[in-house]
């Protein structure tokens, strides 16, 4: 039986429009950010998500496959951006200034 100092206790996280899906997970000391994902299951449940393109992180900052994982990391999967933040802005102020 494992020692509980050799279980680090994680979470995956991935956002979609209209869903959030949060999987709490415990993993082996030395566990990779991959090897996490493909524990959680996630990767299955979305085949969509494609790691070598959708950026992870830990906590907002962008993580890498073989990032080893410490205790209560959150990993976040970024899902593409559709468009340019800026075109974005400018496309709500502009439907604000036509409909006041």
């Amino acid at each position: 039986m494992a020692n509980h100092d050799d279980i680090l206790p994680v979470e995956v996280v991935y956002a979609l429009p209209h869903t959030q899906v949060f999987k709490k997970l415990n993993v082996s000391v030395g566990c990779t950010v991959e090897q996490a994902l493909t524990y959680s299951g996630i990767l299955a449940q979305f085949p969509e998500i494609d790691l070598a393109k959708n950026k992870l992180g830990i906590f907002g900052k962008f993580a890498q496959l073989n990032t080893l994982l410490q205790p209560y990391d959150r990993i976040e999967i970024y899902r593409p951006l559709i468009i340019d933040p800026k075109d974005a802005r400018r496309m709500r102020a502009k439907i604000k200034i036509s409909n006041p």
